[in-house]
């Protein structure tokens, strides 16, 4: 009953300061299910600013997984890149920074000009065809109302997001990249003698805060992606549209806080409700799920995978490939690739059938996306 008070009187709390609207759009959900645990506002249009660098720093690691980046790898650093508008490292033209030092500039930093480099060096040398990949691969992922125009978040009016599609895309992030998720965690970083501070208060001062962005334009104002692990869950808020940096911290620490209350209640009146029906009829303990019959659909061949994840044990991937082929029908394939991390994918379909194969997946709960 105390946990129920404290989650009610969590809530009360928080719809007062909602009142004072100093914000535009707030999600929290469970980054393992991607349940939300509250929303407010979260289909509505914003502008993301530098939360855009999140699919950047997403396409620059499906370029690193596939071998078409290395970290160690130089970029060359262009007039255009040179001359972004800060907040920027204020690299030279012609200068040169490592694919991984690029990685952290925009992770920590935020650094535009260093969006800009990754996005030339990515897409053929122009941040436009970069950027229309960015929309293509947020469609692709299920983000349905983002469109983005730049690789780092600068004014643009048809440069829109949702705190929904933002949530959705940071969780890819973390279950399609997971061996590059301790870059959004980094607290402070120096590059050629200067120190650069991550904008994110909640790093260090938030228990189990592991991540991820900040984001400000005079447009869209004080945004923030904050991530938190705690007894074995997984959470993320996004805050759109804060007044100010107090606010948009504020805001992500009660957002957080609610979302792990919710759970803590939600987990103790499963508990008794499983202890009641068990007093109740002592027989139902015992009883097996009953498995649903469905007959599988059929998959035409081609040149086109699906990865349903990548984990560190062969054992929970293992689990992983069972849930796809009961799903799909499909035989998942367990690859371990040079982090160690076990990969479950299906290789050798057509376009059309790995698209089949992921709405069905994601119709089931399982999270995937579809490579080339």
């Amino acid at each position: 009953m105390k946990r129920v008070l404290a989650f009610v009187f969590s809530c009360v709390l928080f719809c007062s300061m909602a009142s004072a609207a100093q914000y535009n759009a707030v999600l929290v959900a469970d980054i393992d299910s991607g349940r939300v645990l509250y929303q407010e506002n979260a289909n509505d249009l914003n502008y993301p600013a530098s939360l855009t660098k999140i699919m950047t720093l997403y396409l620059t690691f499906d370029a690193l997984e596939h071998n078409r980046l290395h970290l160690d790898d130089y970029l060359i650093v262009s007039n255009y890149a040179a001359n972004a508008q800060p907040v920027k490292l204020g690299l030279p033209a012609g200068s040169k920074i490592t694919v991984e030092d690029a990685i952290k500039a925009v992770a920590v930093h935020s650094a535009n000009d260093v969006a800009r480099v990754l996005a030339e060096n990515l897409q053929g040398g122009k941040e436009g065809n970069f950027a229309n990949l960015m929309t293509r691969v947020a469609n692709e992922i299920g983000l349905e109302k983002t469109n983005f125009e730049n690789s780092s978040g600068l004014p643009n009016d048809d440069h829109m997001s949702t705190a929904r599609d933002i949530a959705l895309l940071s969780m890819a992030v973390y279950k399609h990249f997971p061996q590059y998720w301790k870059y959004f965690g980094i607290k402070s970083w120096t590059y050629n003698g200067k120190t650069y501070t991550n904008g994110n208060r909640l790093l260090g001062s938030y228990p189990g805060c592991d991540g991820m962005k900040t984001g400000f334009t005079n447009k869209s104002k004080y945004s923030l992606v904050a991530t938190a692990k705690r007894d074995g869950h997984h959470l993320i808020a996004v805050v759109l549209g804060a007044e100010n940096k107090d606010v948009r911290a504020s805001v992500a620490t009660k957002m957080l806080n609610i979302g792990f209350n919710k759970i803590s209640t939600n987990a103790t009146l499963v508990e008794q409700q499983k202890k009641q029906v068990s007093q109740n009829n002592p027989v139902a303990k015992y009883a097996m799920p009953v498995e649903s019959k469905h007959e599988s659909p059929k998959y035409s061949s081609g040149s086109v995978g699906v990865q349903f994840g990548a984990f560190s044990s062969f054992e929970t991937a293992k689990k992983q490939a069972d849930k796809v082929k009961s799903a799909t029908g499909l035989i998942a394939d367990i690859q371990q690739n040079n982090s160690g991390l076990y990969r479950v994918r299906v290789n050798g379909l057509s376009e059309s059938a790995a698209q089949s194969a992921k709405e069905v997946a994601s119709a089931n709960g399982i999270d995937c996306y579809i490579f080339h």
